[in-house]
C-alpha cells in the first residue's frame, strides 16, 4: 500500500509540472512514428492520428483538463509559426519551376478551394447537417489556424472546425498516396499541390517526406489554398445564402 500511495504522489508531482506534458508530447509522437515506420508507412498509422489518440486517451484516463496539458505543450505550440515560415525554403529553392507552371497552380487553387466548398456545402445540405456544424465544416481544408477564423466569421464554431480540420488532413494524408497511384499521377510537383491544397500542413508534411519538389509544391498550396479560402468562403456563403 506504501508504494501504490508513493507512486500516486509522484504522479501527482509529475502531472503538476508543465514539463511533464511536453515530454508526453514528443514522446507520443516518437512512439507513433516509430510505429509507423515499424509498419513500413503503412498509410493509416500516421504519426499525428496515432500520437493524438496517445495523449488524448492519456488525458481522458488521468482526468486531466486541457489548459493544464496546454500549459506544458504550449512550447511546441509555438513552434507552430517558425515551422510555418520555414516552408517558404523548398519553395525558394524550386520557385524557377513554381514560376514556370503560375497559370496552372493559380487556377488550381482557385479551382480546388470552390470545390472544396462547394462539395462539402452540397453533402451537409444533402444529408441535412445541423447548420451550425455545416458551417464548422466549411473550411475544413485549409490550415487550422485561418480554418478557424474563417469559422468564426460565417457562424460556425472554431473549436470544432479545429477538429474537423485535423481529421481532414488525417484522412487526405493517409489515402492521398493510395488515390494518386489509383489514377496514376505520377507527377511529384501535381501530387504535392494537391496534398496542400486538400489536406494542408499534414498533408504537406507528408509530401516533404516523399519527395523535396512534392513538399515545396504542397507548401504553396497550403499557404495560397488558405488566402484563396479566407477571402472566397465568406464571399460565398453571403451570395449563396449558404445555410
Amino acid at each position: 500500500m506504501n508504494e501504490v500511495t508513493r507512486l500516486y504522489e509522484i504522479w501527482v508531482y509529475l502531472q503538476a509540472e508543465p514539463l511533464f506534458w511536453l515530454t508526453l508530447t514528443v514522446g507520443s509522437y516518437l512512439l507513433a512514428d516509430y510505429i509507423y515506420r515499424a509498419s513500413g508507412l503503412f498509410p493509416l498509422l500516421n504519426p499525428v492520428a496515432i500520437s493524438i489518440l496517445f495523449v488524448s486517451g492519456s488525458l481522458i484516463i488521468f482526468d486531466i483538463d486541457y489548459e493544464r496539458y496546454f500549459s506544458g505543450a504550449k512550447f511546441i505550440h509555438f513552434l507552430l509559426g517558425p515551422a510555418t515560415v520555414a516552408l517558404a525554403v523548398p519553395i525558394y529553392l524550386n520557385w524557377k519551376l513554381i514560376s514556370a507552371k503560375r497559370i496552372a497552380i493559380i487556377s488550381s487553387m482557385i479551382l480546388g478551394s470552390i470545390f472544396a466548398i462547394l462539395i462539402t456545402a452540397f453533402i451537409s445540405f444533402i444529408v441535412q447537417l445541423d447548420p451550425t456544424l455545416a458551417k464548422s465544416l466549411l473550411p475544413r481544408s485549409v490550415t487550422a489556424p485561418i480554418a478557424m477564423g474563417v469559422s468564426e466569421v460565417i457562424g460556425g464554431e472554431p473549436s470544432l472546425t479545429a477538429i474537423l480540420t485535423v481529421m481532414t488532413g488525417i484522412v487526405g494524408a493517409a489515402f492521398g498516396t493510395f488515390l494518386f497511384d489509383l489514377f496514376k499521377i505520377k507527377n511529384m510537383a501535381a501530387r504535392g499541390f494537391a496534398f496542400g491544397l486538400a489536406s494542408h500542413g499534414i498533408g504537406t508534411a507528408r509530401a516533404l517526406t516523399k519527395d523535396k519538389k512534392a513538399g515545396a509544391f504542397a507548401a504553396l498550396a497550403m499557404g495560397l489554398s488558405g488566402i484563396a479560402t479566407a477571402i472566397l468562403l465568406p464571399l460565398l456563403f453571403h451570395f449563396l445564402d449558404i445555410f
